[in-house]
């Protein structure tokens, strides 16, 4: 099949890969533009970009999708399919009707949960047991197209966002060949989504980092886990912003919510009567590192209320 591969972060790539694996002509690869990264905020190719050069595709990065002269672009290369897997954008209907069988999405979540930017981290965040990724015949609507295939998947409950991230990319890249598979030989079918069990799945900022010891240490360790690669849960240390990277549920105490209950290990009391075990901590300025060796250098009287 000739198609035209949309996408930009590391979620992406293998679904990218599996594509060229599978020996679909790849005409054209759609990522977002270079953005300058880090503190000397060096321009950096997205991660679908990067991976396009090594199979020697051609690359198309426009500011904007929304413009004549890039559908007249995308025209020219008279796709019969494209894959769109965390672009980004969100593709106009002239765009969607394009190609001979229309656009394809592959998406991170079982479908009507979690529409939207950021399903990965929130479906850890909330605590649940299982997600997955489908793929979908796109709409116009926010993830709301016919699901065509779907892979499930458990989450352990220590688990982080960011190595689910990893894991259903390459889920996606699974289930998008199996569904191309389908597309060709005449057989994929699509299922409306249905109407209840519709949830939405917001980009994350750094308001959501901040640690409430009021609530159970099962959510505080679900918002660590679900935080973690970015932006990160973090709470008050002597007067310091800490950041933690990983954690636990520890034991009953009777402590007040937020006191610190030990530090070896280095447990906090929550909201349910529960300790949120801290793990893998980070202070301002220095390196992640276990909490067992920040606190021999940095110890508070047990019992101090931490915010």
């Amino acid at each position: 099949m000739r198609i035209i591969f949309m996408g930009t972060p590391a979620f992406a790539v293998p679904s990218l890969r599996r594509l060229v694996k599978d020996g679909h002509e790849v005409v054209l690869v759609v990522s977002q533009p270079d953005k300058p990264v880090g503190r000397k905020q060096i321009l950096t190719p997205t991660a679908v970009k990067a991976e396009a050069l090594t199979h020697n595709l051609e690359i198309f990065q426009p500011p904007i999708l929304k413009t004549d002269e890039v559908y007249e672009k995308l025209a020219s290369y008279k796709p019969d399919l494209m894959v769109v897997a965390a672009y980004g954008r969100i593709l106009s209907e002239r765009l969607l009707r394009l190609p001979v069988y229309g656009c394809i999405n592959v998406h991170a979540s079982l479908l009507p949960k979690y529409r939207g930017a950021a399903p990965i981290q929130w479906s850890v965040i909330n605590g649940d047991a299982e997600t997955g990724v489908a793929t979908m015949q796109m709409s116009v609507g926010l993830d709301t197209g016919d699901i065509l295939q779907v892979i499930k998947r458990s989450i352990p409950e220590n688990m982080t966002s960011g190595e689910l991230y990893e894991l259903l990319a390459e889920d996606g890249a699974e289930v998008l060949s199996s569904t191309i598979r389908a597309l060709e030989a005449g057989e994929l079918t699509a299922t409306p989504q249905p109407e209840e069990g519709v949830t939405y799945a917001p980009m994350l900022d750094k308001a959501l980092s901040p640690l409430d010891w009021s609530k159970s240490a099962a959510v505080l360790h679900n918002q660590v886990r679900g935080l973690n690669p970015w932006p990160v849960a973090t709470c008050q240390w002597n007067g310091g912003r800490l950041k933690v990277w990983r954690s636990s549920v520890g034991e009953k105490t009777d402590a007040a919510a937020g006191a610190l209950v030990s530090l070896q290990p280095l447990q906090i009391a929550c909201g349910d009567g529960y300790t949120l075990v801290l793990e893998q901590v980070q202070a301002e300025n220095s390196k992640s590192m276990p909490a067992a060796d920040f606190v021999r250098g940095h110890a508070l009287p047990i019992g101090t209320i931490i915010a």
